[in-house]
């Protein structure tokens, strides 16, 4: 008997070993899934730069003021907001693939609306447009990637959403200096044109598939991504439990939200996006040169410089998500971008008082690479980590939809006023992004929980347990 107890423990042991190379197991399928889904990240960012280095331009040529260049900017985070609303829905009605179809339809009417337009209505509209397409970016890439990949590199394949938009970005902080800004909208279509070809080559979301019930494509799904020879019975088991165990459950909507036992997952995800974006971010990143401009450096050098760095940070945060782990990271991001905040105020407050004059556009652009450089490391892309992770599926459509409208929403409001905030009192304005970064220290450590290298359902189990 106790020769039987043995053989058998022998086995389990065996399994389990199996089952913990299969998950570790990183397969080119993975890779290319996840490459394929990032190239939605990379348009996210050329959308963002564009409209820091196009500004001079578009206003001269078309003869734009202050204010409808801010409306034109802030048309994006406002189009994300649409987006927003509809991406949790569209995602579990047509699929992560489909939804990333569908953003791409938009994203590229959007540049080419750009790259044409006459006036600012045909403008308005294209930034209208693809901002829309990045609002269901958003959301489908980062809950794609964290359902396609092993848990073990799960933040660090999420993480590479942000490394992408800092491509993005960084790449038209540089050719933007020399390339007129429509020949810049028609240069945004290429990313867009690859996703588009690419997604016929990638599987489908087991999970998503486990949800609709289609376990013989969940499971040939996850035969594709953990390769020809890994046993994904378990993995396949798991979710199926998992959805069985949801659909048993009533039907989700937004209401659900607001039960006890989401409480947690609801806070830290809406919490996480109103820092990011209260913070400054969009402002900062949307109208970069203004900001070198109002503190006397040279834009065009600033840019370059941003370009340069921002890759290598963004690079950085990759490989210490899952070194460092989330809640680490983000303190050390949040407390970055609080302090240059505070440096930019301090060399605004002096500049207007005459004080340190031949100083201040030194400080300014420390304070802006810093700023964005913490921004990249961190910020940028763990909220939209932690968010992918924290909500059950049976949530997720409704959640994700909230958490991602909390975000576009204050974006918008950020990316509107923020020139406005400038002209007022620049000194200020960079004071009220510190105090708020300061107060998401406090959040932070008050309660965001550690998730790396713990599945999708133990830190969501976790966190409904965690007011039981």
């Amino acid at each position: 008997m106790s020769e039987n107890s043995r053989s058998l423990e022998a086995g389990l042991l065996l399994n389990k070993n199996q089952n913990d190379i299969n998950e570790c197991r990183i397969t080119a399928v993975v890779l290319f899934s996840t490459f394929v889904s990032v190239c939605g990240s990379f348009c996210y960012g050329c959308a963002a730069g564009y409209s820091s280095v196009a500004q001079n331009g578009i206003t001269t040529d078309l003869g734009l003021s202050v204010a409808q260049y801010s409306m034109f900017g802030s048309l994006m985070t406002f189009g994300g907001m649409i987006g927003a609303i509809c991406s949790g829905k569209a995602a579990d009605l047509m699929g992560r693939k489909g939804t990333m179809w569908f953003a791409q339809i938009f994203c590229i009417f959007g540049w080419l609306a750009i790259a044409f337009a006459k006036d600012s209505m045909w403008l308005d509209a294209g930034r209208l447009s693809t901002g829309f397409a990045v609002g269901l970016f958003s959301y489908v890439i980062p809950v794609y990637i964290a359902e396609v990949t092993p848990k073990h590199v799960r933040g660090a394949f999420v993480f590479s959403n942000q490394l992408m938009q800092s491509c993005g970005l960084s790449l038209f902080y540089v050719i933007g200096n020399f390339i007129h800004w429509r020949n810049l909208a028609l240069i945004a279509l290429i990313p867009c044109a690859l996703q588009v070809v690419t997604l016929f080559f990638i599987p489908e979301s087991p999970r998503l598939l486990g949800k609709w019930g289609r376990d013989k494509e969940c499971r040939a799904s996850l035969q594709r991504l953990r390769g020809d020879e890994a046993d994904v019975s378990q993995e396949a088991n798991s979710i199926k439990e998992t959805m069985i165990l949801f659909e048993e459950g009533p039907k989700s909507r937004v209401l659900d939200l607001f039960q006890r036992r989401y409480a947690p997952s609801v806070v830290i995800g809406v919490g996480l996006m109103l820092l990011q974006q209260l913070s400054g971010s969009s402002g900062i990143i949307f109208y970069v040169g203004s900001v070198f401009d109002k503190g006397g450096f040279p834009s065009s050098i600033g840019s370059m410089i941003l370009a340069v760095i921002m890759i290598p940070k963004a690079l950085l945060g990759l490989i210490l998500v899952e070194k460092m782990g989330r809640r680490p990271l983000l303190l050390a991001s949040t407390g970055g971008m609080c302090f240059f905040s505070l440096l930019l105020s301090f060399s605004f407050c002096f500049r207007s008082y005459g004080i340190l004059d031949e100083l201040t556009p030194i400080f300014t652009c420390i304070g802006v690479v810093g700023f964005i450089s913490s921004f990249a490391v961190g910020m940028g892309g763990l909220p939209w980590i932690i968010m992918s992770e924290i909500f059950p599926m049976n949530v997720k459509v409704s959640a994700g939809t909230v958490v991602t409208l909390a975000n576009w929403s204050f974006g918008w409001i950020v990316a509107f006023v923020y020139n406005f905030m400038l002209e007022w009192n620049a000194s200020g304005t960079f004071l009220i992004f510190f105090s708020v970064c300061a107060g998401g220290i406090a959040f932070i450590y008050a309660m965001v929980p550690e998730t790396k290298g713990r599945t999708l359902e133990d830190i969501q189990a976790s966190l409904t347990d965690f007011l039981q």
